[in-house]
């Protein structure tokens, strides 16, 4: 899953035959995003518009600013996306995340090419975008408990994954309530949620 990331004209092909459980991790991310009024959406690693087409379906009303780190990848997306209210915009997961406020951020197979301490990083930069009561949904490879779950080719170097353990916990770390939705082998979905702020004397 490295070099050929970036091949608008490979990718999908790939994807099918190195991830095995591809289509039904794209459908499961999407599906947790149901339930949720949605105005503005975040997508960190659009690539070629997969993951948003399906996303936008679930939510037709809504706009979507999809970010990635490949214009080739984007070239293919804005034709693929050309009837939907989308802005998309090259910008590495790195860097500063858009000016929210996003009542979801998602993202699928691109958060895996992160490390440990850039995952947690990014995971706060995703809570001071979203709205009180926003979720972030993460649908991507994971380093399971059970080596024989290892299903999914993996470099070592652009594909760094973490466990699941380690996520949830820099999710809690950075203020979200977050729960496993779905995981099988060595994939997974997270749904995030950052709690509303109690009223000022809820308690008192």
């Amino acid at each position: 899953m490295g070099q050929f990331h970036w091949d608008p004209e490979s990718y999908l092909a790939l994807m099918r035959s190195e991830v095995p459980d591809y289509e039904q991790l794209q459908a499961e991310t999407a599906a947790a995003t149901e339930g949720l009024e949605v105005r503005r959406i975040l997508e960190l690693g659009t690539g070629t518009g997969e993951t948003a087409s399906r996303v936008l379906a679930v939510h037709p009303g809504a706009r979507l600013h999809g970010i990635d780190a490949s214009s080739r990848m984007l070239a293919v997306a804005r034709t693929a996306l050309a009837d939907a209210d989308v802005e998309l915009e090259d910008r590495p997961l790195e860097e500063p995340l858009p000016v929210g406020p996003f009542e979801l951020v998602v993202s699928a197979l691109a958060v895996h090419h992160l490390d440990g301490q850039a995952k947690r990083d990014l995971f706060a930069r995703i809570a001071g975008v979203l709205v009180d009561g926003g979720w972030f949904v993460l649908g991507d490879v994971v380093v399971p408990d059970d080596p024989a779950d290892v299903v999914t080719p993996i470099d070592g170097d652009y594909d760094t994954p973490s466990t699941l353990a380690e996520q949830l916990g820099w999710l809690a770390d950075a203020g979200f309530d977050a729960r496993v939705r779905w995981a099988h082998h060595d994939l997974a979905v997270v749904v995030a949620d950052k709690p509303r702020e109690s009223p000022p004397g809820r308690f008192s």
